[in-house]
């Protein structure tokens, strides 16, 4: 790019601050850090086959501006008989009839008209300019359906819906194991009858056994009698199965027999 002229950074601040000022609705109109580089967003027009679309537009500023016309294009792409692929633009006022006195501003309200009222005279894609002219209602179709791929904003994600909080751990306390002593009880009867299944087991009963009679004799006492003294030793003995390891205890019996000499 050249060296611009000092008009044409005056003339430039001037639209920025004359921007600032107007209500653009919800058009957008910015310059970028380039002063000569200018980005803008356009809706579709309501009632249009355009409306829903939001369409993105490039300006660029030539050297000598305002003396010479703008260049606008298109970046977002548009089914318009006036509009190009590439996003050039056939419009009047960015050629022959552009004039110092026009600004941005005023340009973008032109564009938003030209998506409103095409002009099938001045077409720069002449297929769909004949389309227009003899199947309006294939055109609009077409149209419509060129706006939702292309031009219509897509929907925000749905919101990620909040993280439950982990249940809450539940302190369980360890339970102790009681040592259980288990005792069979046999309810057999002393002849041995019983059902098989239930029975109860019970200690069987100590044995007492005697063992020989000890006699001692005795000298003395009155007459020629003697006295034997039998002693008897009767000794408890634990049953079958017991784990007792303590020795059973012993009973002595004295009996005193006098003997005739």
């Amino acid at each position: 790019m050249s060296h611009p002229f000092p008009a044409t950074l005056k003339r430039i601040n001037k639209e920025i601050s004359d921007v600032k000022k107007e209500d653009l609705g919800d058009i957008t109109l910015v310059p970028s850090d380039d002063l000569f580089v200018w980005h803008g967003t356009l809706p579709g027009p309501e009632g249009s086959v355009y409306e829903g679309g939001i369409f993105k537009i490039a300006v660029n500023l030539p050297p000598d501006y305002p003396f010479s016309a703008p260049k606008v294009t298109f970046k977002t792409r548009i089914y318009h008989m006036n509009i190009s692929d590439q996003g050039n633009i056939c419009i009047d006022i960015l050629k022959h009839n552009w004039s110092p006195a026009l600004s941005l501003f005023k340009v973008i309200l032109s564009l938003s008209s030209l998506l409103t009222d095409p002009n099938p005279k001045d077409p720069l894609v002449p297929s769909i300019a004949a389309q227009y002219t003899r199947n309006r209602k294939l055109h609009d179709s077409t149209a419509r359906q060129w706006t939702d791929l292309y031009a219509r904003p897509k929907p925000p994600p749905p919101p990620t819906p909040p993280r439950a909080p982990p249940p809450a751990k539940s302190k369980v306390r360890p339970t102790r194991k009681r040592a259980s002593s288990l005792i069979v009880i046999d309810d057999s009867d002393d002849e041995g009858r019983g059902r098989a299944g239930g029975k109860r087991k019970r200690p069987a009963p100590a044995e007492s056994s005697v063992d020989d009679d000890e006699v001692t004799i005795v000298e003395g006492g009155s007459g020629s009698k003697r006295r034997a003294v039998a002693e008897r030793r009767t000794v408890g003995t634990a049953g079958n199965g017991s784990s007792s390891s303590r020795r059973p205890p012993v009973i002595r019996d004295s009996e005193v027999i006098e003997i005739d000499d």
